[in-house]
């Protein structure tokens, strides 16, 4: 049952990183990554016709290799 509130996605862009809570933020994933989320984080919507979602990098359960 918990599989099916997860989903894999390939990663099409990555932002900067940044500061957060006084912690610098390194991004960990990068363009072409394949990753596991969870099905409902972050944001879906429409981009150039395709089905895109932005997700924070800490809702990204793993890196899949």
């Amino acid at each position: 049952a918990s599989q099916e509130k997860q989903q894999t996605a390939v990663v099409v862009a990555v932002g900067p990183g940044g500061i957060i809570d006084g912690k610098e933020v390194i991004m960990q994933v990068k363009v072409g990554d394949v990753v596991l989320c969870n099905k409902y984080a972050g944001s879906d919507f429409k981009l150039d016709g395709k089905e895109v979602k932005i997700i924070s990098q800490s809702d990204i359960l793993a890196i899949v290799e």
